[in-house]
């Protein structure tokens, strides 16, 4: 057997495995890729929200990464829930500049409840997202972003030049979930290359941890030499699945099924 390729997640945690590192690590494995986690903050949370935040202090989130990048050198690098600038000034100065780095610009949970601050929005759009090989922000992430409403599709290509043309990104995929009509997500590239994924959208409220799930799969896929073009396809029809055979668990928002997707390896 050949050697795995490996992705690393840093992001905070979810005791009922439905978001988070928990989701993330999961989704390596479905994808077969040997998965890493660095944590950054303990966070209480289940499918009717979030109950308690603890950020770790900086010494033991910087013994992770001493731990991880002293020994084994991942193929890709996630990040998830940043919870400060100063977690995120340390994270950067460990981000290889030749490993696929994407981004899940996680600012709120599919609760409501918010997960940074904002000084750490600031800073992660400032500092932060222009170091990515693509970030995956939901509509409202997006406008976070941006500063301006995302209504229609003419506004999704306008966040999507912003975001490649003003904050440098190399590649922005902006998921349509919470626009109306079929689920589209849109993917733009700094070369103008844009793509349109569609899907049927589901009646469901069982969306905890999709953002999560879907960029780490597309992490999996980099770490594997996947282009984006490709690692993005194999997201969208991995959370599709993920969605659609949603395991019903819990009594507010549940968790996708990370085993659903049974496309080719």
């Amino acid at each position: 057997m050949s050697k795995l390729n490996i992705a690393l997640t840093i992001a905070g945690t979810d005791p009922t495995g439905g978001a988070g590192i928990m989701a993330d690590l999961k989704s390596f494995q479905a994808r077969e890729v040997y998965g890493m986690a660095v944590v950054t903050s303990v966070v209480a949370q289940n499918t009717l929200g979030v109950q308690m935040i603890r950020n770790l202090d900086l010494d033991i989130l910087e013994a992770q990464l001493k731990s991880v990048f002293d020994d084994i050198t991942p193929d890709s690098i996630k990040t998830g829930m940043i919870a400060n600038a100063d977690m995120m000034k340390l994270i950067k100065r460990y981000l290889p500049k030749d490993v696929p780095y994407v981004v899940d610009p996680v600012m709120v949970a599919t609760s409501g409840d918010k997960l940074i601050d904002d000084v750490a929005r600031k800073h992660l759009k400032e500092e932060i997202l222009p170091l990515a090989t693509i970030i995956t922000p939901n509509v409202p992430e997006a406008e976070e972003i941006v500063n301006f409403k995302i209504l229609t599709e003419d506004d999704v290509n306008r966040a999507g030049k912003f975001i490649i043309d003003e904050v440098g990104c190399k590649s922005v995929v902006i998921k349509g979930g919470h626009l109306t009509g079929e689920a589209k997500d849109y993917l733009f590239l700094n070369d103008g290359t844009k793509k349109v994924w569609t899907s049927e959208r589901f009646k469901t409220n069982h969306t905890h941890g999709t953002g999560c799930t879907f960029s780490a799969v597309i992490a999996a896929e980099l770490a594997k030499g996947k282009s984006i073009v490709e690692a993005v396809e194999i997201g969208k029809k991995f959370i599709t699945a993920a969605i659609k055979y949603t395991p019903e668990l819990g009594h507010g928002n549940g968790p996708v099924n990370h085993i659903a997707f049974k496309g080719d390896l």
